[in-house]
């Protein structure tokens, strides 16, 4: 049997003999691809080693002249994990608050068959900021739009009157709902299907920004349907917005055939889009609502699902678990998360810094024709497509970026996302602009 050997904290951290202070980048990556699943493709030559305020990551790279493992570098995070750092890297109320609770009340842990305090602190602070009637808390992003389908299909049979396993959940194509069975199910990206079937039947898909083929759908199969899930934006699929009226009309269609209208703000939430969550920039309210990512500040995993009492209402003890769903610490993370998004004004500075990205955007668009085709987005959740030509690659523009100081990541070969932390100043949106800028025009 093998022994375990772990000593030293930060770079002194030793494993087995390894001291993790002593690793380069390549040696790294080396350890992954020996030790870990390959389900991630990391930018290569960079390690992230701490964090110097609320947007600027302190990371690691090769020692150009070769004298050293690595040299330390300061990057400006320009995805802040794709919308899990809204509120910046270590934000002081979220801290404060998470130190104070480990320290004087001493109850991170306990299970969900004995109540805590801190519950009802959470489903208030919840309730009151989505403007829903109930509030599940859960872990993971991807549990928050899985959960919104299990409801669907229970309220679709008990309260609706679907026929016992017929309920048909409709999705929109290029959706991301995560990773889980039912996201796959749900996706129409090969990528994330290929040889993890047979998938989970009843879902049906149609076009994003197509209400006309969702009436159609409606009328031919809507007594069988119980939900429409939704991206009020669409994130991964390159930040594609909703056209003029979409959502208005998606929801009067689900009042209408009596079909619920669930969107999935995991990613569009907390601010991020210049409005507390998306569907609010569209004057629309759901039946259901899926939270992640900044629900935790980017402390700790925190999802939940919020809607209407009835629809939540099918849920009975031990239809629906979740060991770490909004036990005491995460729960006091998720209300300190509410508390600063609010405070800190995070969605006016989201839409003032969008505006002022979004204007260096087409400002590069103007004076590069030829290879931008266009930038998008809704307060600092933007993306820069380019036109799809030899040399115009996300890839190597997200590398050429990190060599110039910004983290961003490319989707779909010919976009970059940028999605920084809303805490982010006038002066670190200049510094982005100007690196795309110096990065297209050297293409």
């Amino acid at each position: 049997m093998g022994t375990v050997n772990i000593s030293g904290y930060g770079d002194d951290l030793t494993v087995n003999g390894i001291r993790i202070g002593d690793l380069g980048p390549a040696e790294h990556e080396a350890i992954e691809l020996d030790k870990g699943g390959q389900n991630y493709a990391p930018l290569e030559g960079v390690v992230v080693s701490s964090v110097k305020d609320s947007s600027t990551l302190i990371c690691r790279k090769p020692d150009p002249a070769g004298v050293k493992a690595y040299i330390e570098e300061e990057l400006l995070d320009g995805l802040c994990c794709y919308s899990a750092v809204n509120q910046g890297q270590l934000n002081k109320t979220i801290v404060d608050a998470v130190v104070a609770h480990l320290q004087n009340e001493k109850i991170p842990t306990v299970p969900r068959s004995i109540r805590h305090k801190y519950m009802a602190a959470f489903l208030l602070a919840a309730t009151a900021i989505t403007k829903m009637d109930k509030v599940v808390p859960k872990v993971a992003g991807v549990e928050a739009p899985e959960l919104m389908a299990k409801l669907s299909r229970r309220w679709g049979y008990r309260v609706k009157g679907i026929p016992a396993n017929e309920a048909i959940i409709v999705v929109a194509a290029e959706n991301f709902h995560g990773r889980s069975l039912f996201a796959v199910s749900a996706s129409t990206d090969p990528t994330a299907k290929d040889d993890f079937g047979p998938f989970l039947p009843g879902i049906q898909v149609v076009p994003f920004n197509d209400a006309d083929a969702l009436e159609a759908l409606f009328k031919e199969k809507g007594d069988r349907i119980a939900s429409y899930i939704v991206e009020p934006i669409q994130g991964e699929a390159g930040v594609i917005l909703p056209i003029a009226g979409y959502h208005q009309r998606v929801a009067e269609l689900c009042k209408e055939y009596n079909i619920l209208y669930c969107v999935d703000e995991v990613q569009t939430g907390f601010a991020r889009t210049g409005a507390h969550f998306a569907h609010q920039l569209y004057g629309v309210k759901p039946d259901l609502m899926a939270c992640g990512k900044a629900a935790g500040g980017g402390i700790m995993p925190v999802s939940f699902v919020a809607g209407r009492r009835d629809v939540i209402d099918v849920l009975t003890p031990g239809s629906e678990g979740s060991t770490f769903g909004g036990f005491p610490l995460a729960s006091v993370t998720a209300v300190f998360s509410i508390k600063a998004m609010v405070d800190e004004h995070l969605a006016e500075n989201a839409r003032k810094r969008g505006d002022r990205l979004l204007g260096h955007f087409e400002s590069i668009r103007q004076e590069f024709p030829d290879k931008i085709k266009e930038g998008r987005g809704a307060g600092l959740l933007t993306a820069f497509e380019m036109f799809d030509k030899p040399g115009l690659d996300g890839h190597k523009v997200s590398l050429k970026l990190l060599e110039d100081g910004i983290y961003a990541k490319e989707t779909h070969k010919t976009t970059v996302r940028l999605a920084p932390a809303l805490t982010i100043t006038e002066a670190g949106i200049d510094h982005i602009g100007d690196s795309i800028r110096r990065v297209i025009k050297a293409l």
